[in-house]
């Protein structure tokens, strides 16, 4: 009998340890992971400083979202990219402090559109000083030793290719530009900031394909639009006061100032096509359907997803410790009807 009590307390002792033993593990939450368990994967982020020369300029807006939105598709579940994007306002103080709060942040890598191409030395020298890689985009260094730095590189397309362009859409019009037929295409340049190498080369190609083609021209106007909508229907306006009907062509150095010179132009009574030829460079949408509608002649696409992707990728080469070209260029594209 005693054997028997002494087995059934035994028993309870067992089930009543068990019974501890249970509660305990079920207050300790979520199991311990076992010992061949993988730990979650390190994610890198990467910090990107970009300033742009100024946010109001049509193009540069479409170059700057997309900037943004292809680092984004770039992301993995173990790298991201942090981009900052900033305002230089058009003013080269302000886009120097931008870089040197950048630099000062610890950013990985810079994009910088200039607000001036000749102050590209001094923000070189400030990238190089902290080791950080910087790719220039839209406005080239043009100065002599310029990008001095192994991880310094320009991403943008020939400004030369887009004047030409220019010039041989109108060259290549029936009436080779001369609207009114006496022998010599009288034409009014409204330009960006003639500083800027697009500016100069624009101005410069679009009427040495028309003299290469065997055409005459005579200059009637040229001022500086600063690639401002408002300032080119000013200009446009005011080029069409002065000389009236003896203006064929009307050439600008961007999309943005022939938006403007098309509304001078509808003001002043003329019609595209008809008394009066308008070319841009961009390919903004708008001047796209104009082109298409017939109310602006031609336009030159300035592939700003193509550069805007081929500068990111540079930027990421960078990041993974490659190198880059020098100068990396992307085609330009004439856009007629």
């Amino acid at each position: 009998m005693k054997s028997r009590k002494l087995l059934s307390m035994l028993l309870c002792c067992l089930l009543l340890l068990a019974s501890i033993t249970g509660c305990a593990g079920g207050t300790s939450g979520a199991a311990a992971p076992s010992a061949g368990a993988a730990a979650a994967p390190e994610v890198k982020t990467y910090n990107v400083g970009v300033s742009i020369y100024k946010y109001d300029d049509n193009f540069m807006t479409l170059y700057r979202n997309e900037i943004a939105a292809y680092f984004k598709t770039l992301e993995t579940d173990t790298v991201k990219y942090n981009v900052n994007i900033q305002d230089g306002k058009g003013d080269m103080a302000e886009q120097t402090n931008q870089v040197d709060t950048f630099l000062a942040q610890g950013v990985d890598v810079l994009i910088i559109n200039l607000v001036q191409s000749s102050s590209e030395a001094t923000i070189t020298e400030k990238a190089k000083a902290a080791n950080v890689p910087v790719v220039y985009i839209n406005r080239e260094p043009m100065e002599e030793n310029a990008m001095d730095y192994d991880k310094a590189c320009y991403v943008g397309a020939d400004a030369r290719q887009s004047g030409t362009y220019q010039g041989e859409i109108i060259a290549n019009l029936p009436t080779k530009g001369d609207v009114d037929g006496d022998g010599t295409v009288r034409y009014v340049m409204i330009m960006g900031d003639p500083e800027n190498v697009d500016a100069q080369y624009r101005t410069e190609y679009s009427i040495k394909a028309l003299t290469d083609s065997g055409i005459a021209v005579e200059e009637l106007f040229k001022q500086r639009g600063d690639w401002d909508q408002a300032k080119g229907q000013e200009l446009a306006a005011s080029a069409l006061s002065q000389f009236g009907n003896s203006i064929d062509v009307i050439f600008c150095n961007n999309d943005g100032m022939a938006l403007g010179a098309a509304q001078a132009i509808s003001s002043a009574g003329r019609t595209v096509g008809k008394d009066i030829y308008l070319v841009g460079v961009d390919a903004l949408d708008e001047c796209v359907e104009m082109v298409k509608a017939g109310t602006m002649t031609g336009t030159v696409l300035n592939d700003h997803i193509g550069q805007s992707h081929t500068a990111v990728d540079a930027a990421v080469k960078y990041l993974n410790g490659g190198t880059n070209d020098k100068r990396i260029m992307v085609d330009y594209q004439k856009v007629t009807a």
